[in-house]
Formats: structure tokens, sequence, C-alpha cells
């Protein structure tokens, strides 16, 4: 997930390089939401590897 992240800021950094501010805009858009989705299932993945270990 955090490549597709990556992908979408990069294609938003090109865009608005070229001028096109609604499709930069939509790709930064959608590059913070999925950066956000990928840390939150990070996180709840760690904290369940975690538990099932008994670490926690």
């Amino acid at each position: 997930m955090f490549g597709w992240a990556i992908v979408f800021l990069i294609i938003a950094l090109i865009a608005g390089a070229l001028g096109f501010g609604v499709v930069a805009g939509t790709a930064y858009a959608a590059a913070k939401i999925v950066f956000v989705v990928a840390l939150i299932a990070f996180l709840i993945s760690a904290v369940l590897g975690y538990q099932r270990r008994g670490v926690l």
C-alpha cells in the first residue's frame, strides 16, 4: 500500500509541474488517503502480531 501512496505522490508532483492542478490535487488527496489507510493497517497488524506472541 505504501507503494501506491508513493505512485500517487509522484503523479501529483509531475501533474503539478506540468500545470494540471486538478489532477495534481486529486492524486495528492488519493496519496494521503492510501498512506493513512496503510499506516492504520500496519499498526493494527503490529498490535495483533504482538498479542499473538504474548508480548502485550
